[in-house]
């Protein structure tokens, strides 16, 4: 006989404002495919989500123009994040979600082969696993998704993802220990770098395909519980990943071969992350992201791999 589980959905309109649920059978839930994505890119899209990670914010920096300037073009590493993206899969009601309570919680991305400055590609994603943190607490789906050549089906790049759903614990699923997270290095950091980002940052990001609303309209901002609009917890990843690159392998894109990380805290546009860099064995590093200005701490137990 199927499980069923409780999750609650979004307020429906009705005249009483109840909240509306509804009974889910967790068959149905593993069932629910996230879509496939087919996308064509070119050295525009490219530009555009180096300029939605804060790059070129400084017009003398020589070592950021390649990213935005197309006759002598490098791809971003993080751009593995927004190709072949299925969208805000987590609004779709055959999930059951309180999607306004979503957050990113984890990500990491590993690539496998360079990318390239224009490809059609295909974004193939899956469920791998969901954790019940119990009422109150919160549940975790953790996703992966490949990225391939829609013509040979070159691996290009394996991203994993957790959400983190506020809303949705104590339905009644497995509750399982979630993975520790990389324990951090208990001495000062070897390097460390300040990076700039713009009021219009989220604004930018977003026409990379990620159009949740909470990162554009106060309104929803403050429905989901903060202040003002946050920037994409990817963005903050991207901005990362440039630092560390920076710092590591002179900002050479193709010597990336890993980074991962905790989301601990929100990002507001306008704000100046700092990372901070401790080199670990060789091609192995752990990184923190902080906004300095707040004393928060907005990535943590990050990993990033370079070849050696």
């Amino acid at each position: 006989m199927p499980v069923k589980v409780q999750l609650h959905l979004l307020k429906s309109a009705n005249p009483f404002g109840l909240e509306s649920k509804r009974m889910l059978e967790l068959d149905q839930f593993w069932a629910a495919k996230i879509p496939d994505v087919v996308q064509s890119y070119s050295w525009r899209e490219c530009v555009l989500y180096a300029l939605g990670i804060g790059i070129g914010l400084d017009p003398m920096d020589e070592s950021d123009l390649p990213f935005v300037d197309e006759t002598r073009l490098k791809v971003h590493p993080s751009m593995v994040n927004v190709l072949g993206y299925p969208g805000f899969w987590q609004k779709n009601p055959i999930f059951g979600l309180d999607w306004m309570k979503t957050v990113h919680g984890e990500h990491s991305i590993r690539i496998h082969h360079p990318i390239p400055h224009e490809a059609q590609v295909e974004g193939v994603s899956r469920i791998v696993d969901l954790i019940d943190k119990g009422e109150g607490k919160g549940a975790l789906i953790y996703v992966e998704r490949e990225i391939r050549d829609a013509q040979n089906s070159t691996l290009f790049a394996t991203v994993y993802q957790t959400v983190f759903c506020r809303g949705d614990g104590g339905f009644g699923g497995p509750a399982k220990a979630q993975l520790a997270p990389k324990p951090m290095p208990q001495r000062a950091p070897d390097s460390r770098i300040s990076l700039p980002t713009s009021p219009q940052t989220a604004l930018v990001y977003r026409l990379s395909g990620d159009f949740n609303l909470l990162h554009a309209s106060p309104s929803v901002a403050r429905a989901a519980g903060f202040e003002r609009p946050i920037l994409h917890g990817l963005a903050t990843f991207g901005i990362s990943c440039h630092g560390l690159m920076k710092l590591l392998c002179d900002s050479d894109p193709t010597s990336v071969r890993a980074m991962g990380g905790r989301f601990s805290s929100p990002v507001y546009p306008g704000e100046t992350l700092e990372v901070e860099v401790w080199r670990e064995s060789q091609g192995m590093a752990t990184f923190r992201t902080t906004v300095p200005q707040r004393g928060v701490v907005v990535m943590n137990n990050g990993h990033f791999e370079v070849a050696v």
